[in-house]
């Protein structure tokens, strides 16, 4: 860990015993002890190292860092201190044989009905992690509704190469720094895809085979609703790290919630948690909050299913006009209310897998080694 070649290897010896001191908050170690210190050296007072994270969405970045500096800057002789905070998406399945190459982790956004905003949950989701630093793509699975190209404005369409023995590849096109694969870019406007299993099996295949993804952190699979031909042949087809659904709080909706996390159980894909979407509405000239869908099913999920609720998304203008447009909200507006709780569902979810991959145990368990309380 430490560079033979420093000129001070005592003061750096003593750096290295100021870190052990540092813990990472969420896997209760030090962070010495994880191999998160990286590249230390210390020369002419000057202490420079990295912190590499298990996620670069990390929602406890600053906090480490600053818990760093406070304590190396208590060794006597470092008088300046230079750290890179980087990171190393971890991943229970790595060894899988049915591993989508260069990906390593798959998160499947769900529903169990159609119109809850989940493709909405999907792009912002995707986005969001492609703006803390994460290598993204977002694979449009709803077959007959591919909407991604739209919501996404992508304006380019997959390239198709071949490699050495002749085999054909997609290449993704990219926006929002997110690569983007669907259905949509590959039918003429507004032609129906009438397609039996079979098919629907063989394109979800071929998404996740086919397509030259790259290196990716996570690849964000956004599903049709229901409980069918596409959510099988996913879990199936590749290691799904979890999946993360999507309601509204009317209860409507969360019956087929309930039926799309028991079938989730039953292919054993954990799910991450649980986002109430079109929770309330804010109404220009009273500002209070308008509950048009019901109040509380999100919460009454979490709590039957031990899950987390990992957020509550208003019913906002402007996150319609941002899916029409192809300008996610967290794009569109950065800093509006709804796209920070965009932000930080996203942050959650990394961090929930990263934990998870560190500790090698099922996401799902998180709820009850106190995670999210």
């Amino acid at each position: 860990m430490a560079s033979t070649q420093d000129n001070n290897p005592q003061l750096e010896a003593q750096v290295l015993d100021a870190l052990r001191t540092v813990q990472d908050p969420d896997l209760g170690k030090d962070l010495v002890t994880l191999g998160m210190i990286r590249d230390l050296r210390v020369q002419n007072g000057l202490a420079t190292f990295r912190v590499v994270l298990t996620t670069p969405a990390c929602p406890l970045k600053a906090k480490i860092e600053a818990d760093c500096r406070q304590a190396v800057g208590k060794v006597s002789g470092v008088q300046n201190i230079e750290i890179k905070m980087d990171s190393e998406v971890r991943n229970k399945s790595q060894n899988s044989k049915n591993t989508v190459k260069g990906v390593q982790n798959i998160i499947a956004v769900s529903s169990g009905k159609g119109g809850v905003g989940k493709s909405t949950v999907a792009a912002n989701l995707a986005v969001s992690l492609a703006l803390d630093g994460a290598r993204v793509g977002l694979m449009d699975a709803d077959i007959y509704g591919p909407n991604m190209p739209t919501m996404m404005g992508v304006l380019g369409e997959p390239k198709i190469e071949q490699d050495e023995q002749g085999k054909e590849f997609f290449i993704p096109p990219s926006s929002h720094g997110v690569k983007v694969m669907s259905m949509g870019f590959l039918i003429d406007g507004d032609q129906p895809m009438i397609w039996r299993g079979p098919m629907l099996h063989n394109v979800v295949n071929q998404f996740c085979h086919m397509v030259r993804w790259g290196e990716l952190d996570y690849l964000v699979v956004d599903m049709p609703p229901g409980t069918g031909d596409v959510q099988l042949s996913l879990a199936q087809l590749v290691p799904v790290t979890g999946t993360v659904m999507v309601s509204t709080p009317q209860e409507v909706s969360m019956q087929d919630v309930r039926k799309g996390f028991l079938m989730w159980e039953k292919v054993k894909v954990p799910v991450l948690g649980f986002v109430e979407n079109m929770s309330y509405f804010v109404c220009d000239g009273c500002e209070k909050k308008h509950f048009i869908f019901g109040t509380g099913g999100g919460e009454l999920l979490s709590k039957k299913f031990r899950s987390p609720l990992l957020g509550q998304i208003p019913i906002v203008n402007e996150i319609r006009a941002g899916g029409d447009e192809g300008t996610p909200i967290v794009v569109r507006n950065p800093n509006s209310p709804v796209a920070l709780s965009f932000r930080d569902l996203a942050r959650k979810i990394a961090q929930s897998i990263s934990i998870a991959a560190s500790k090698n145990v099922d996401p799902t368990q998180l709820v009850q080694i106190g995670t999210f309380n």
